[in-house]
């Protein structure tokens, strides 16, 4: 993600949500509460990634005061999307008191946004996806 494009830099810029690089990763994920983090990949590779940090503020003020929400730095996505099994960019990945929730990827419809976003709320954390192996659990899953 170039954090330099303008659509980006509004995120950081006007909104106020902190861009998370190798040293402020561990805190921001392991707070307390519900977040987002929004890992948008390079926007000319993936021009989703401008919809979603446009509608990203959109989707935060539909859940007032709800979620602490951080953006990814380029350099340390891979690492993000290692770590919480995501496959598609854009992702925004949920997380609560420091555990992961689910991730939303790509562009969706507003009532897609709204219906996964509760769903999500409703749901407990959960072991992360991992990318190509499979993982099978006895325990109910949360994706």
């Amino acid at each position: 993600m170039n954090p330099h494009h303008p659509l980006i830099a509004r995120l950081v810029d006007e909104f106020g949500y902190p861009l998370l690089n190798a040293g402020n990763l561990e805190a921001f994920c392991d707070a307390p509460g519900d977040a987002v983090l929004f890992c948008g990949g390079d926007p000319v590779q993936y021009p989703e990634c401008l919809d979603v940090a446009v509608v990203l503020p959109e989707i935060l003020r539909a859940f007032p005061g709800r979620f602490r929400t951080a953006v990814a730095a380029s350099d340390l996505e891979p690492a993000v999307q290692a770590r919480f099994g995501f496959s598609r960019w854009p992702t925004l990945v949920f997380l609560r008191d420091g555990a992961y929730v689910g991730t939303i990827s790509g562009i969706q419809d507003w009532s897609v946004y709204l219906a996964r976003i509760n769903e999500l709320l409703a749901t407990p954390a959960c072991r992360p996806l991992s990318i190509g192996v499979a993982v099978s659990s006895a325990s109910a899953t949360c994706h």
